[in-house]
């Protein structure tokens, strides 16, 4: 192939590309130009159907109240446990069984199952256990999971093994602590969690006596040593003393150490949590009702002012709509 071949084809892909540049330029342009006009049409268009629109607010926020005001209220309070004895996804499956006869609308059956008298009914309406995620993975509770859609395989932010939070929704949030009450029943008194209790209780008893023993004998282990070591001590000239076997007696220590800190957290699990799960915080009591105005009115405004939107439009284009209509 020529020289001269080469730069007419070079020469034609400068071209070609500059081509291209001034074609996206002016679709982008365009767009931009496309995107203004729409912005601008519709600031004239709210500012010309400023009144109907305003009308449609202040209907939606008069509807939001009018429901406020004929429905019952409820109120949201949540409580966490931990579990002791199974893993939170089998003790979250359990506490869930409630939800779905709540579901059911089989609120009497829970009430007995939660052994709550109808004198002192809380007006249970939902009940559902959560987990709690763990943002960065440091161990601090960051925020509770109520839609369910954390990834599992989420390596970062992930579900918490010690702590699971269950979410209430009442009519009468005075008798939140009988719904406490009732949860701690209806866990205790399943026989499988009862049995495995019993079992990890009778195992850290064990491991403290074991431990116990192991102490005492690293005890008298490290008294003839430091005897035996007191003994090989060998006198030089000058009167320095050389220690034999020191080594050996700082291993000694170490393990001791370790046993009596294990002990510590064997005594502290069996102090702070001897039951099937441990109450780590209680209900809050909420101060207003969860189904106020604001409630409503984020779904009800939207709605109104949407409907009242598309039908300025379509009132606006009515002749346009009618001969597309008659045309096909």
């Amino acid at each position: 192939m020529s020289k001269n071949n080469t730069e007419y084809e070079s020469h034609n892909d400068e071209i070609d590309l500059l081509d291209l540049f001034r074609r996206m330029g002016r679709t982008i342009s365009k767009w931009f130009s496309a995107i203004g006009k729409a912005i601008l049409v519709s600031i004239v268009f709210l500012i010309r159907k400023f009144f109907p629109l305003l009308i449609s607010l202040l209907f939606g926020i008069g509807l939001s109240y009018i429901i406020k005001w004929t429905t019952k209220p409820f109120h949201i309070s949540e409580i966490t446990f931990k579990s002791n004895v199974v893993s939170n996804s089998e003790m979250i499956s359990y506490i869930n069984r409630l939800n779905k006869l709540l579901s059911e609308k089989s609120i009497s059956q829970v009430r007995d199952t939660l052994s709550i008298n109808p004198e002192n009914d809380p007006g249970i309406l939902d009940l559902e256990a959560l987990w709690i995620i763990d943002k960065n993975y440091d161990s601090i509770p960051d925020f509770v999971d109520y839609r369910n859609r954390h990834d599992v395989y989420d390596s970062v932010n992930v579900r918490m093994k010690d702590r699971f939070t269950i979410r209430v929704k009442v009519r009468n949030p005075a008798r939140l602590s009988n719904i406490r009450d009732g949860i701690i029943s209806y866990v205790n008194s399943n026989p499988v969690f009862q049995k495995t209790n019993e079992i990890r209780l009778q195992q850290n008893d064990e491991m403290l006596t074991r431990i116990n023993y192991d102490i005492k004998q690293l005890d008298s282990l490290q008294k003839v040593k430091y005897f035996e070591e007191t003994r090989n001590k060998i006198p030089e000239k000058g009167g320095q003393m050389i220690f034999l076997q020191e080594q050996k007696t700082q291993l000694v220590y170490d393990n001791i150490y370790s046993l009596y800190r294990e002990k510590q957290t064997i005594e502290l699990e069996k102090s702070l949590h001897p039951d099937i799960i441990s109450l780590v915080s209680d209900f809050y009591q909420p101060g207003n009702r969860h189904n106020g105005g604001f409630y409503y009115g984020k779904v009800i405004i939207p709605v109104v002012f949407g409907l009242m939107f598309i039908y300025l439009i379509i009132h606006r284009n009515r002749k346009r709509l009618k001969e597309i209509y008659r045309e096909y």
